[in-house]
């Protein structure tokens, strides 16, 4: 049951509590700061019915017709259409949105993973997860992650504290539980639902715990609400700033006071092996469009810094080249993960066809770790006049044009009006406002890098090269690899 973009915007019209800047939103839809990310994700939904797009972005299950983003991948050609799908959906908005759905589904095919954990528990948790995989592709909801607490003072355990810090159970009732405290997520304030599951912290060493908790909850339901971050769209000029009045993807608090989740929504609950069985699987599938997404940041740093290079006629110059050639080893270094984590896919307990974990985690370091660089290789490649540029009215009034035309113009080919796109273009993709916070949030999004460094050790298999050197040093044939 595709939606259509109009249908998903209905859907967010649900009274929900959200604030920005002091104000309380009235239409979330309609508001300058979220209209274009809106916008943004239901052209996701509106090239679902095309018939140029509706094969790619599309799938047959029975009678129903269902994203092929949110399809539960079992074979190789899964990912492929997923990746075509993602392609055509970014060259049609012009730029790299994260948080769409895609990339958070994910996480929930990790709990289908852990299912026969949790049937142990409570068997409803187990037909809980089945329903609500089935529900999210049948249905097509936004659905996104809600992970991080505030967490206060982290020397100490959540009940040493203000005990809302985390998110945790405070009552059971016949209907559900009810959980207080708040988490950072992106895109709730315009998202149908979020998966709520827990940061392991200290309270981990026990067996049971009010804050080992995963759970499904509204984002319009009552008690939860949107502390929002300003955003950037709406803030500037367009014309100087085309990515951020674009794709700036709205981080809140939400903070849930007492609200009430239904038992049909709780995965798990107290368990504290549940919560870290799910912490450390949370990435498997979904870390995979996290990392392809950076795969298009890299295409726009080579894009933007190949366009100045030409512009200004360096492009001949071999120093250039190399540069150049730097953030084409990077591109091609997360294509490269990418690419061998789905051609040696393994198999999960749920069945499931996850990528090549040491692969893919590997590939997440590397692309998340490198970008900092990247960017700077690129701003280099762009030169002083990124800073220095002045913005497009200037470009556009009598008294100042003709001499940003005369000034700004390259030759024939290049004119001051393209110049100053690329400019504005580029400003915005490395050293705007916009640049350091999506810089910030790669680091973050999917955990801090230690996290994606423990990712990678304990997905790789050790036994392969300590077998290798076993035999190479002539070391004892009773030393076994993992002693």
């Amino acid at each position: 049951m595709i939606r259509t973009g109009e249908e998903y915007r209905e859907g967010l019209r649900d009274g929900r509590e959200i604030w920005l800047e002091g104000e309380r939103v009235k239409d979330v839809t309609k508001h300058a700061a979220f209209k274009p990310i809106i916008d943004v994700k239901s052209r996701m939904y509106d090239m679902a019915h095309e018939p140029e797009h509706q094969d790619a972005f599309t799938y047959r299950a029975g009678n129903e017709t269902n994203s092929i983003f949110y399809r539960p991948p079992r074979e190789k050609q899964d990912w492929y259409d997923k990746l075509d799908a993602t392609d055509r959906f970014l060259k049609d908005i012009g730029g790299v949105a994260t948080r769409v759905g895609d990339e958070t589904i994910g996480e929930m095919w990790s709990l289908l993973d852990g299912r026969d954990m949790l049937a142990e528990i409570d068997p409803r948790f187990a037909d809980n997860i089945d329903r609500h995989i089935q529900r999210v592709f049948t249905q097509d909801i936004f659905h996104v992650s809600a992970n991080t607490d505030p967490k206060g003072d982290r020397s100490l355990p959540p009940q040493k504290q203000d005990p809302d810090m985390m998110v945790r159970v405070v009552k059971e009732t016949d209907a559900g539980i009810i959980i207080r405290g708040a988490k950072f997520e992106t895109a709730a304030a315009y998202a149908d639902q979020a998966f709520l599951k827990p940061t392991v912290g200290a309270w981990s060493t026990q067996e049971l715990s009010d804050y080992a908790l995963g759970c499904i909850v509204k984002m319009g339901a009552p008690g939860v609400r949107h502390i929002c971050r300003a955003g950037f769209a709406g803030r500037t000029d367009p014309l100087d700033y085309p990515l951020a009045n674009r794709f700036d993807e709205v981080e809140a608090l939400v903070v849930f006071d007492n609200v009430l989740i239904p038992w049909e929504d709780v995965f798990f609950y107290r368990h504290t092996k549940s919560a870290q069985f799910v912490r450390n699987t949370l990435h498997r599938y979904s870390a995979f469009p996290y990392v392809l997404r950076l795969r298009y940041v890299a295409d726009m740093m080579i894009g933007t810094a190949m366009w100045n290079a030409m512009q200004t006629g360096l492009d001949k110059l071999q120093p250039v080249r190399e540069k150049l050639a730097d953030l084409v080893c990077y591109r091609e270094s997360i294509n490269a993960h990418l690419t061998a984590s789905i051609a040696t896919a393994e198999q999960s307990p749920a069945g499931l066809l996850m990528p090549n974990q040491s692969l893919l985690y590997a590939g997440r370091v590397l692309a998340c770790s490198q970008l900092p660089k990247m960017m700077h290789i690129a701003r280099e490649l762009c030169g002083g006049q990124l800073c220095v540029t002045p913005n497009a009215a200037s470009f556009h009034t009598e008294g100042t044009k003709e001499w940003l035309d005369k000034f700004y113009s390259l030759n024939d080919r290049w004119n001051s009006e393209d110049r100053r796109k690329l400019m504005a273009f580029a400003r915005d993709l490395l050293t705007s406002d916009y640049a350091g916070h999506r810089l910030t949030f790669v680091q973050f999004a999917q955990a801090p890098h230690f996290s994606h460094l423990a990712a990678v050790y304990n997905s790789f298999d050790f036994s392969g090269p300590l077998d290798f050197v076993r035999k190479a040093a002539s070391l004892s044939d009773n030393v076994m690899a993992g002693d």
